[in-house]
């Protein structure tokens, strides 16, 4: 018990450190943690509990995602619906195929190149979500299409754990078997979700310890249903042959083929997702993030503690292949399958680099497969380095993500090629002159487009969501297809012409490039735009800009605006408060949700 109190003091210690010296140079904290890792274990051997580790680790994995079930929204998804539905699965299908391929011509066995491709096909829920919520770009569009894209994998995950035991024998009752127990365990989900939370949660929700406790024992309580799915279908069965004694009993070899269950981290996000729909679910969030914190950190450490120097000169060759493999042809694919879809290369471009990373569910399955024989420790080996090597690139890749967009983007442009129908999306006026110009049909743009509507302005919207622009052409609003980042799509806005320019995109460097095409040609022109920090806000004005909106600052002067107007007149609170309620309505229909505060 000393022993692991001094593990986990020392992992916590040496990983703050790290974590607080990256941030001292602003780098991102996975990397620390990563070294932490391989300085405790591999370098120099301080840790000896490396089993207890290892499992809190997994158990980090399962908080993650259970309050990334917590956190998803099906509705908001339902946009980029088809992206990451026909999408997401060409995308696995196509890296499975091309990696097993690779693998087969690298020399590994045939079963070895199933793992392999397997491996690759899977993103990192637990990585990018984290890093994309530390940034608050989750309900961004290209957010949004990773999610979908995640959600799929973390789909097919369950299914490829789910027929991994009988890998070597699968037949069409083996699979059969498994749909079987996943309809069983998602039917318990959803009769639970619908029936028997709402009440117990309710109750609950009168004392916060009580509603944590709840929560994790509603994580558990998944992860164990879903792990020992199979034995309980087996006592069920045997219960009800107690009563319909007719009823045929289970041979040995029936019940070893029904006897497997589902990984634990499956039941952690199904239970965040049975969850995701009660008013509660905040709450529970706020309150298991801090756990969920603790155990991450714990799972980024193990990592590097498996990290084995000495196993790199044996698979130097597939490593180097496969990393490039994944940092560089996954997210080409990605783009492909995102500009097929219709979303320009800059969508494409952030969701690719985004996804250039192989899962926690790749090494799942790497040690399962160890654990069953069908892999070596070669290949247990190249998952860990590739998780290790491809996980650090991508915290960089999303931190800097804006500056390798404008770096790449002109040797990018063949992507919008393949943009399906995107050349269609537009709906403009032949004279673009005394115009307003709106960047951005999001939150604020919405309430903008509608006041210039009923102010009667010549309105632009250029928007880079096909979806957005579809539903403008279909109410004939003049709208463009593109992205505010492109020196083109803003050559098109006649800009010269333009009585005002307003963007509701809080991107620093779209902002300045706005500003700086616009006055380069148009010193008349009212310019707004969007900052979400005080220092950008100041250097759009020095450089131009007209008024810097700031969502946060002109929530609170709304609200003063609010007070003074409502000054002893009940009936005009009434109203206001019906008009909100109406345009909240509305705002639900398109999608639009506030952004969370974290």
């Amino acid at each position: 018990m000393q022993n692991i109190f001094f593990d986990i003091g020392l992992i916590i210690i040496i990983a703050t450190i790290f974590a607080y010296a990256a941030k001292l140079i602003r780098q991102p904290l996975i990397p620390a943690y990563v070294l932490t890792g391989f300085i405790i274990g591999p370098l120099f051997g301080w840790i000896t509990n490396k089993d207890i580790i290892f499992i809190l680790s997994e158990i980090g994995i399962a908080f993650l995602l259970f309050i990334v079930g917590l956190e998803i929204d099906l509705r908001k998804l339902k946009n980029v619906g088809i992206v990451s539905s026909l999408g997401g699965t060409i995308r696995i299908v196509l890296l499975f195929a091309v990696g097993f391929i690779a693998a087969m011509i690298l020399g590994f066995i045939k079963i070895e190149a199933i793992y392999v491709g397997v491996i690759i096909a899977f993103s990192s829920t637990m990585v990018v979500v984290k890093l994309l919520s530390d940034r608050r770009e989750l309900d961004t569009l290209h957010g949004r299409v990773i999610l979908g894209f995640l959600l799929i994998e973390d789909l097919f995950a369950i299914f490829v754990l789910s027929i991994l035991t009988t890998l070597n024998n699968l037949s069409a009752f083996i699979f059969i078997i498994s749909i079987i127990k996943g309809i069983f365990v998602v039917l318990v989900a959803y009769t639970a979700s619908k029936y028997i939370f709402p009440p117990l949660f309710k109750f609950a929700a009168k004392s916060q310890e009580l509603l944590f406790l709840l929560a994790v024992a509603v994580l558990f309580s998944f992860s164990l249903l879903f792990n020992q799915v199979g034995n309980i279908m087996i006592g069920i069965w045997n219960f009800i042959i107690n009563l319909l004694p007719y009823l045929p009993q289970l041979s040995t070899k029936m019940q070893s083929m029904i006897e497997p269950g589902f990984s634990i981290i499956i039941g952690s996000f199904v239970a965040g997702v049975s969850l995701a729909n009660l008013p509660y679910n905040i709450e529970i969030i706020s309150k298991v993030n801090s756990l969920k914190d603790f155990f991450a950190t714990i799972f980024f450490v193990s990592l590097g503690m498996q990290l084995v120097i000495g196993s790199i000169g044996i698979i130097i060759e597939p490593l180097i292949f496969f990393t490039l493999f994944i940092l560089i042809f996954k997210p080409i694919l990605t783009m492909f399958v995102c500009s097929f879809f219709g979303y320009k290369r800059r969508t494409g471009f952030l969701a690719a680099i985004s996804l250039a990373q192989i899962s926690e569910f790749s090494l799942i399955i790497a040690a399962q497969g160890l654990l069953l024989g069908h892999i070596g420790e070669k290949i247990f080996s190249l998952t860990v380095i590739l998780a290790i090597i491809t996980i650090v690139f991508t915290s960089y890749f999303i931190k800097y993500d804006d500056s390798l967009y404008r770096g790449v983007s002109n040797y990018i442009r063949v992507f919008d090629r393949f943009t399906g129908g995107s050349g269609e999306l537009e709906y403009t006026p032949k004279k673009k002159k005394d115009h307003v110009i709106l960047c951005g049909y999001n939150r604020i743009g919405y309430s903008v487009a509608r006041t210039l509507k009923r102010l009667n302005r010549n309105i632009l919207v250029v928007d880079f969501n096909p979806e957005v622009i579809k539903m403008l052409i279909k109410n004939k609003t003049p709208c463009i297809y593109g992205d505010i980042g492109d020196i083109e799509i803003l050559e098109r806005l006649n800009l010269k012409q333009a009585q005002m320019v307003i963007s509701t995109v809080p991107n620093k460097l779209d902002n300045m490039l706005v500003i700086r095409k616009t006055r380069e040609v148009n010193k008349k022109a009212i310019i707004y735009v969007t900052a979400s920090q005080v220092d950008d806000a100041l250097e759009f004005y020095d450089n131009g800009a007209d008024y810097v909106i700031l969502p946060h600052f002109l929530g609170g002067e709304h609200v003063s605006i609010l007070i003074e107007d409502f000054t002893g007149d009940v009936n005009k609170i009434i109203e206001t408060k019906l008009n909100h309620i109406k345009e909240l309505k509305e705002r639900k229909e398109l999608g639009h949700e506030h952004p969370e505060h974290k």
